[in-house]
């Protein structure tokens, strides 16, 4: 059965079916063939069950709210204030971007966002001085997996609605191992600058610094709203992402004026195509997860490759590996859908903290999704900066190995991960 969807899937993506067809067909056939008990209304309500929990409202929300910033000026202005602080040092304009990729990442929680907002804006400053075009873009596609990392993440909201673990727990979990990618990050882009000899830019004055976080401070409003609001029990992450929407349009509309009134409603049908593409997936994602489940795959996958009385660190490699390799293929939202329900449960038995398995998949699912063959990052960048692919991906090894100890350093560490969790 399992070979039939695999072969079923495969052969689609090869002929160019994009994934929901895939997925879906695959369903189908299988059941009718394997599974003729089964009533095909049921795979229609899976796929209506699918979408159903309340708190995915929060996906088209937190969509709308980035690409509303997106439009706006928020990304420059925090742009300009780490610049003002960190753009003098060693690597400092490298530094600048995966900060407010870090930043820009608390705010809108997709990387494409945070590719599209930081990535325009800092490649022609970067470009400027003296940086080789595709360690900018390896630089800006990997720092947009922070996004992933940073809440509100919308894997983390996928991975919490289909394991049931606390959203807010995991937002709160992401903030360290976030950082911890960061400073990594920062690290390797001031050993850059050196070995390169990147020019120094001049340093910022106090009373420019001044200026740039009075520029800067209403965007701060942003992970104060989703980050201490669920933090503090004050909103739930559906009522954050509202009043991220609301924040967003009072602060580029009224306040900084660079989005008008008539663009909301553009704005609005460029996020509603989206989300619908994304809660197909969600919807094709669950029916295909339901008749796996039915047909006890799980069972037989974990069984084969865990054993009967797998160790903790079994299960996490086994964890790790397969998130990164499925995310290097698929949309990783699929990749939740599909793979979480197949492991969750021998991760669980094994005694791993959900919360710390959500951190090390949505860690996962970040790699992937700037890893070659099929990284949709890549494709973003390669969509947004006009480059070819390979320009795109060349200078990424770096990126990727530091990425791997994050992932090593949290899987080894659950503390890491746990620190501010209760």
């Amino acid at each position: 059965m399992l070979t039939t969807m695999l072969l079923i899937m495969v052969g689609l993506l090869i002929l160019g079916f994009p994934m929901m067809i895939t997925m879906l067909a695959a369903t189908i056939v299988t059941v009718m063939v394997f599974l003729p008990n089964i009533q095909p209304i049921v795979i229609v309500q899976q796929m209506m069950l699918g979408v159903q929990g309340f708190v995915l409202l929060s996906v088209p929300m937190f969509m709308f709210a980035a690409d509303i910033m997106v439009a706006g000026r928020t990304a420059h202005k925090l742009l300009d204030f780490v610049e003002s602080f960190v753009g003098h040092l060693w690597g400092g304009l490298a530094v600048t971007t995966a900060a407010t990729c870090t930043l820009f990442g608390s705010i809108s929680g997709s990387t494409q966002a945070t590719v599209v907002a930081i990535g325009r804006p800092m490649r022609e400053k970067l470009l400027a001085r003296g940086y080789h075009d595709s360690d900018i873009m390896a630089l800006i596609i990997n720092s947009s997996d922070l996004a992933y990392l940073i809440p509100p993440s919308i894997g983390m909201i996928m991975y919490g609605v289909i394991s049931g673990t606390s959203i807010g727990d995991l937002f709160i979990a992401g903030i360290v191992p976030g950082i911890l990618v960061l400073v990594l990050f920062s690290l390797f882009s001031i050993f850059y600058a050196k070995v390169k000899n990147i020019p120094l830019l001049p340093k910022a004055t106090w009373k420019e610094r001044v200026q740039a976080s009075k520029n800067s401070l209403l965007t701060f409003g942003f992970p104060v709203i989703i980050i201490g609001g669920i933090y503090s029990g004050f909103f739930s992450p559906t009522e954050a992402a509202a009043f991220s929407v609301l924040y967003a349009i009072v602060l580029e509309v009224f306040i900084f004026k660079s989005v008008k009134l008539k663009d909301l409603s553009k704005i609005a049908i460029s996020t509603g195509i989206v989300t619908t593409v994304v809660f197909v997936l969600v919807g094709t994602g669950t029916a295909f997860a339901w008749v796996l489940s039915y047909a006890r795959i799980p069972q037989t996958i974990t069984s084969a490759v865990l054993g009967v009385d797998p160790s903790t660190l079994k299960v996490l490699l086994t964890v790790n590996v397969a998130f990164f390799l499925g995310c290097m293929l698929v949309d990783p939202l699929v990749v939740i859908i599909i793979l979480t329900p197949i492991f969750y449960p021998s991760a669980i038995a094994a005694g791993i903290d959900p919360v710390h398995l959500g951190i090390i998949i949505t860690l996962q699912v970040a790699i992937g999704s700037a890893t070659p063959p099929f990284g949709y990052d890549i494709f973003t960048a390669c969509a947004i900066f006009d480059k070819p692919y390979l320009d795109v991906i060349r200078r990424t090894p770096p990126f990727f190995i530091l990425l791997l100890l994050s992932a090593v350093i949290i899987t080894l560490f659950p503390t890491v991960s746990l620190f501010f969790v209760g």
